[in-house]
């Protein structure tokens, strides 16, 4: 599997290389690029992380067959069976229901390019062809519609692409051409990768600069037609998705629709709630839906990389500083509106959150092709808040239970659901679970970026030689990361290790939020057992030297408890501390302190209180419990695993 997909990846660059010739020649089309630092891919990271290692198991043998049989108990399948005229009967559930076969195709994908899995294997083979059957000969697949045209679903509007703020029909496309690369890339077949491509010659023939004029009302093809790119080497499809992100705020062949007031799809009148209100280059301000926005903003650091767009590069510089200094929760969270699922007005951050799961992966897409783009640790600082608090925290411990929304304070009536009627957060954190191997390490030119500390070895072609890079750590309950280099002959190239923000007392890179309990701890660096001045450089230890076989790199990140307080304009948390030990966010939890006989919304914790940790192995999986002045906390990722009950972040501390 790994030689395959290592072949494909090659073929795709050939292709890449093949399309700067005369067949795509333009003369007016900028040369593409790409992004400075490259991923070390998956394929090439194997994890023997206790930590992780053990939720990509669950999430491969639990959560993927999990949501497989939701998906088929609940219409989901039988609606492509439907369009298909395999079976008859009406078009069941949302309109963007679609989409969580896709995406869990896609999670299933990258869980084959890591094990493979001939049941899985041959699983998938079956639903992509139920897939296949449902698409219409021109390329057109929507189930909402194909199902029965005349009496299309809900908001999908009574024609094909008739109301494209409503209809998610783009949005439906994208998800399927992300699973469609996942799966060409993990096996080799091209089953589903020629629906996309059919879907896709579709949509740049119907939309674009010399026909309609028009955008999706939900992102999400803007970045998946870029990946589509990257596989084929069409450069039609990056041109196309320009061409959306161009046409975003700008006059449409059909004028948005308006929706009576009170009508369920009367917050589609909204155009900032889409981020259709302005030109995409003049929103320098986080607005509207958080997961529309998070996908957008992804494509526009796409764009901006391939195709050196700085327009896009000075864009989303500001919005990346707007989300991180005034709209993010401690945990990573996006998106304080529930009515919109939007984010709130600046420091408007209401401890009942919505910070829903999916908000919470697209952020991490974008802040991983931000510092793929610039190579700031600022960004692998936000995306490993939000992988340790807000994203993990998305499904339990058993994974087959989910949170569709990760409030940072519960009255004990919040608790897990098996699957929601809108069921877009099960599969989108599936899918970016079986993606983290590929998040670990990062490359550039004589470069090797060491982002995320999991236990890990990675193979690597770096500084003239094939290197061997083995990670050893107990992270995140440890602060000790152990690098062993390996190269096959002496080999000169830089090393960069991330010093996380928390361990310099930087709890936000922006201070949003800050640490009230002294001066920062220091990290210390070795190299052979001998200490090494750690130079920060963008956040990064660089280590440049000739490695040889059997070098060692120690890095000591100290791990107190920290309390930790937001910026004043806050006014929520304002008299509050919450607790964190390493990258980890705790809470407060009843099952852990209704022995005082106290409810959890009435604990005060002085800023000065006396906190102590230790490894509780049988608790919740395994982890670091704080406690002391009669409070326990745990990891805010493992709340509610242990039934419903009141729960916090932030506790009053006068």
């Amino acid at each position: 599997m790994r030689h395959t997909a290592a072949l494909i990846a090659c073929g795709a660059l050939m292709l890449l290389v093949r399309s700067s010739g005369a067949e795509h020649a333009r003369a007016a089309e900028p040369p593409v690029g790409g992004y400075p630092i490259r991923a070390v891919p998956a394929i090439a990271v194997q994890l023997t992380d206790h930590f992780w290692r053990r939720r990509l198991e669950i999430n491969r043998t639990v959560t993927i067959p999990h949501i497989m049989r939701e998906n088929e108990q609940t219409g989901r399948v039988d609606n492509f069976l439907k369009a298909a005229h395999k079976i008859a009967g009406p078009y069941q559930g949302q309109r963007y229901n679609d989409t969580d076969v896709y995406k869990i195709i896609e999670a299933a994908s990258y869980a084959l390019r890591i094990a493979p899995d001939p049941m899985l294997d041959k699983k998938l083979d079956a639903l992509i062809a139920i897939v296949a059957a449902a698409q219409e000969a021109d390329g057109y697949l929507y189930t909402p519609r194909s199902v029965d045209p005349k009496n299309p679903a809900p908001g999908a509007g009574p024609d094909r692409w008739s109301w494209l703020g409503t209809s998610h029909e783009l949005y439906d496309q994208g998800h399927m051409y992300e699973a469609a690369v996942a799966h060409f890339e993990a096996t080799g077949k091209r089953t589903l990768l020629n629906v996309a491509i059919k879907s896709a010659d579709l949509v740049c023939k119907v939309f674009g600069p010399d026909a309609r004029h028009d955008v999706p009302g939900h992102e999400e093809i803007e970045l998946a037609l870029v990946k589509l790119f990257r596989a084929t080497g069409d450069r039609k499809y990056l041109d196309e998705a320009k061409f959306f992100l161009d046409q975003r705020g700008r006059p449409h062949t059909n004028p948005p629709l308006v929706f009576e007031p009170g009508s369920r799809f009367a917050i589609y009148n909204d155009l900032a709630y889409r981020q259709d209100h302005e030109p995409v280059d003049e929103q320098l301000q986080a607005v509207g839906h958080a997961v529309r926005a998070t996908y957008l903003y992804s494509a526009m650091t796409d764009v901006s990389a391939l195709l050196h767009d700085e327009r896009f590069g000075r864009t989303v510089d500001a919005l990346w500083r707007d989300v991180a200094s005034k709209r993010m929760y401690l945990t990573g969270g996006l998106g304080a509106e529930p009515r919109t699922e939007a984010f709130g007005d600046d420091y408007v951050l209401p401890n009942h959150a919505y910070a829903e799961t999916c908000a919470s992966v697209g952020g991490m897409l974008w802040y991983h092709r931000m510092f793929l783009r610039e190579g700031d640790a600022s960004y692998y600082d936000t995306f490993e808040r939000t992988l340790y608090n807000g994203y993990l925290s998305g499904v339990s411990l058993s994974g087959d239970r989910f949170f569709y929304q990760n409030p940072l304070v519960s009255n004990g009536t919040i608790e897990r659901s098996a699957y929601f009627d809108v069921a877009c957060c099960p599969a989108n954190l599936s899918r970016l679970m079986e993606q983290i191997p590929g998040l670990v390490y990062a490359q550039r030119d004589d470069e090797l970026y060491v982002n995320l500390f999991v236990g890990s070895t990675a193979v690597v072609n770096v500084g003239g030689s094939t290197a061997h890079v083995t990670q050893a750590t107990e992270y995140p309950w440890d602060g000790r990361v152990t690098i062993r280099v390996d190269p096959d002959r002496p080999a000169d190239f830089a090393l960069s290790v991330r010093v996380p923000g928390w361990s310099r007392g930087a709890a936000m890179p922006t201070g949003l939020y800050r640490y009230a309990d002294g001066p920062a701890t220091s990290a210390t660096l070795s190299v052979n057992g001998k200490p090494s001045a750690i130079a920060l450089d963008k956040g990064f230890a660089r280590l440049r030297r000739v490695w040889r076989k059997g070098d060692v790199v120690v890095l000591e990140l100290p791990m107190p408890v920290r309390r930790v307080v937001a910026d004043e304009r806050v006014a929520e948390d304002r008299g509050k501390a919450a607790i964190e030990r390493g990258p980890i966010v705790y809470c407060l939890e009843a099952a852990d302190n209704s022995a005082s006989g106290t409810p959890v919304s009435s604990v005060r914790l002085p800023l000065d209180a006396r906190l102590t940790h230790a490894f509780n192995p049988t608790l919740l999986g395994g982890v670091e419990v704080i406690s002391g002045a009669h409070v326990v906390a745990v990891p805010y990722y493992a709340w509610n695993n242990r039934g419903k009950g009141e729960m916090t972040v932030w506790i009053p501390y006068d």
